[in-house]
């Protein structure tokens, strides 16, 4: 028996469930491949549409604009990370290992999960490093905030801020600490590839040596304080 993941959306993200329907999931799939591949100022409906082999108006019925997309696809990933950090920590019982694994997720190329058959995971990872920010760095942001798009994000940085606390009960910065651990892991990797003297891996281009820069950064901060 193959599992399906299920990841609870807002509803206001769209104007009709995407996941209820073959076009719905299509659009999520293509646009993921053509937001990865061109980029997310060259992605059209239109583009879209012709990729998948349908119209605009029938895009237009699922979602109101590109922006409720690129929310939508990111949100997504915010939750199914989530459940993620849920499976490599289950069981673990030392919070400081618990914290390392987390890292260690946030930091890694992401494998596309069989679990989810029209969404690929690593292209999504590939659009949360280098999109990821043009979600909420937008002028409507207190707007999107007042309907709950950022949920699944800020969820997700609860979920790292109370891995800190057991870690360390009177850190006064978890919350803080748990969203530098999510945007460092992807802005280096970002620097890494693309402006290599921001960073100290841009001839070594590995990954763990991010991870060994994190977990410094991360279990200095918590020790001083």
């Amino acid at each position: 028996m193959k599992l399906q993941i299920q990841i609870k959306m807002n509803e206001d993200l769209f104007i009709r469930n995407p996941e209820h329907t073959e076009l719905g999931r299509n659009i999520i799939k293509h646009s993921i491949q053509l937001i990865a591949h061109t980029g997310f100022e060259a992605f059209t409906f239109k583009k879209l549409a012709e990729d998948i082999g349908t119209t605009e108006a029938g895009i237009y019925r699922y979602f109101e604009n590109k922006h409720r997309v690129l929310i939508y696809i990111i949100s997504w990933y915010w939750g199914w990370l989530e459940y993620q950090i849920s499976f490599v920590t289950n069981n673990v019982s030392d919070p400081v290992i618990k914290l390392k694994k987390v890292i260690k997720l946030l930091a890694t190329t992401v494998e596309d999960d069989t679990k989810t058959n029209y969404v690929n995971e690593n292209l999504l990872h590939q659009i949360i490093i280098s999109e990821g920010s043009k979600a909420y760095l937008t002028k409507q942001v207190g707007e999107d905030n007042k309907h709950q798009f950022f949920k699944p994000y800020k969820d997700l940085c609860a979920v790292i801020g109370n891995i800190i606390l057991e870690c360390k009960p009177k850190y006064k910065y978890p919350r803080s600490l748990a969203t530098t651990i999510i945007e460092m892991a992807h802005f280096q990797n970002f620097f890494m590839h693309n402006l290599p003297s921001l960073t100290d891996f841009g001839k070594s281009k590995s990954e763990s040596e991010i991870i060994l820069f994190l977990n410094d950064l991360v279990f200095s901060s918590i020790k001083k304080s």
